[in-house]
């Protein structure tokens, strides 16, 4: 999730653990503690500037809920060996205040599509329970209120019931996005399967903003198709449209290892391409088509085989800039929110009107929603 969100979050669990008379000292504690994991990059940075490593190292150790205790130990304990003595006096309370702080930042980190590595140095794929889309206005608002109001009010009760009210409205959110994804994942699933993807790998995803309108994406055997989803309006089987990826090239370079860390880290939701001799990568979580945030040059051919290259990553390129085109997004969003319509949302922003030719599995989804 975004910087602010971790903030609010850490600042108001730690302010409503700890005593009343150290209540803005652990706003600012637990907001520090929630910026903590996602220093990582720091670090990263200085010991490499492979974009694969820097995308896929990220939300690593730092969010890894077997150091994160003991980060949050040995922070306790140095605070209360040599702080000014408020953990001192109260060391019980600012153990469980300094530790949730910490580890609600990976948890609410995996709400996201991104992936984070929470049982790291184990290899599991990374967590991306994907309800949440990076930066929820109506999942922050409530911590922030609760954060002021606790501020101002400091030792005061209502200070108190503020920081509940503000927790427990964000919890609430969190869980009405599962919810709302279970019902796009049902219907995903159904949609599918009459179109004969009943076993293709896919994924849901909120857009922007909300958990109202959702994007689904799945893996065919020769490319990978796309839908969206309104929960208020949209009834019956998911519109896809069908798109090629260069599959037989992405197995041809499998053993390329920048290809086998991607593959690992977004689970093989990638667009494969071959341009100018060189095979690209995209990553499908996080983008819209056909741009996508993350979009990485690994190999190139040589002899007939692919050889791996220093990785290099694709500029990202949008048909909105700036404000404008925030509200522009919104805009558009806002309406197929409220209306069915089987037109994508970056067409409605400017974008290509004609997709790339449909793979042969995902060609019934051309005309129409699967029947």
């Amino acid at each position: 999730m975004d910087s602010l969100s971790q903030i609010v979050l850490g600042g108001a669990i730690a302010a409503a653990i700890a005593p009343a008379g150290h209540r803005r000292a652990a706003l600012l504690a637990g907001a520090a503690l929630g910026t903590l994991p996602d220093l990582d990059s720091l670090p990263i940075a200085l010991f490499s500037d492979n974009p694969v490593t820097l995308m896929t190292v990220h939300r690593s150790f730092s969010h890894s809920l077997f150091v994160l205790p003991l980060v949050g130990w040995l922070i306790w304990w140095l605070f209360k060996r040599f702080g000014n003595g408020r953990v001192a006096a109260s060391p019980a309370r600012w153990f469980w205040a300094i530790q949730l702080a910490l580890i609600t930042h990976p948890l609410l980190d995996a709400f996201t599509v991104y992936g984070t590595q929470l049982w790291w140095p184990l290899t599991p794929p990374p967590a991306m329970w994907s309800s949440m889309f990076i930066i929820d206005p109506l999942y922050t608002v409530w911590l922030l209120v609760a954060c002021v109001v606790a501020w101002c009010l400091r030792e005061r009760a209502m200070a108190q019931r503020a920081l509940a009210i503000g927790l427990v409205l964000s919890t609430a959110y969190l869980g009405w996005s599962l919810l709302a994804k279970s019902m796009v994942d049902r219907e995903a699933e159904r949609s599918l399967a009459s179109m004969g993807l009943g076993d293709a790998p896919y994924f849901s995803v909120p857009m922007p903003f909300n958990t109202l309108l959702w994007r689904v994406v799945a893996m065919t055997p020769s490319g990978y198709v796309e839908a969206e989803r309104s929960v208020l309006v949209d009834d019956g089987p998911l519109s896809f449209r069908g798109y090629p990826s260069n599959v037989q090239a992405l197995r041809e370079a499998a053993d390329v290892p920048a290809v086998q860390r991607l593959v690992w880290f977004n689970r093989g939701f990638m667009r494969s391409q071959v341009q100018h001799g060189q095979l690209v990568l995209s990553d499908l979580r996080m983008g819209m088509e056909p741009d996508y945030n993350f979009r990485f040059q690994v190999a190139e051919q040589r002899d007939g085989r692919w050889q791996a290259i220093a990785p290099v990553q694709a500029p990202w390129s949008m048909p909105i800039a700036g404000w404008d085109g925030v509200r522009r997004l919104l805009s558009v969003m806002w309406h197929r929110i409220r209306h069915p319509s089987p037109e994508p949302i970056r067409t409605k922003l400017g974008g290509s009107a004609t997709p790339p030719a449909p793979t042969r599995e995902a060609a019934p989804a051309q005309a129409g929603p699967a029947q």
